[in-house]
């Protein structure tokens, strides 16, 4: 391995530790805005949550077998957190979209769907029911599904630039 590919080696697997540290920092972020903030989240929030449960430790085998794994697995793994990361974003963006009223949200978040019966309301002192078109907190004009898709995107982006290394240390 020549001392330029080395290098590249380096900063790809530096550009996925980076990821990973982000992603990390976000997942516990949202945790800790409803554990210990007290926001609830809504079925969109928790379907963003995905990426985060399956990619960063596909991103953390990764990192960890960075020299023991042939490339094409190192690459399959950060290509496959890439594309989690970027159907993340995509998920981010939608729902801040429905929370700005640009989309209309899923029938079973927005508060518009069937009817439910009175059965069903002997737990309603302790249901928390959250619209996915409620933005619970904002920074800056963003909401957090709005900083989740920036986050995501970024992730996505690092991910995808060292699995681009790892496919050129693949073909040779």
């Amino acid at each position: 391995m020549t001392a330029q590919s080395q290098s590249q080696t380096a900063g790809a697997r530096l550009q996925a530790g980076i990821a990973f540290v982000l992603g990390l920092a976000a997942i516990l972020g949202a945790l800790g805005f409803q554990y210990i903030g007290g926001l609830y989240p809504c079925v969109l929030c928790l379907t963003q949550r995905w990426p985060y449960y399956i990619g960063l430790p596909l991103v953390l085998i990764a990192l960890l077998g960075w020299r023991r794994f042939p490339a094409q697995v190192t690459l399959a793994l950060l290509a496959g957190a890439a594309a989690l990361f970027a159907w993340g974003a995509l998920i981010g963006g939608y729902h801040a979209g429905v929370e700005w009223g640009f989309f209309e949200g899923p029938q079973s978040c927005v508060g518009v769907g069937d009817a439910i019966s009175f059965d069903a309301l002997s737990n309603l002192e302790t249901a928390r029911v959250v619209p996915c078109d409620a933005i619970q907190f904002e920074l800056f004009g963003i909401s957090l599904a709005g900083f989740n898709a920036l986050i995501s995107a970024a992730v996505a982006v690092l991910l995808a630039l060292a699995a681009l290394v790892n496919f050129r240390e693949a073909r040779t």
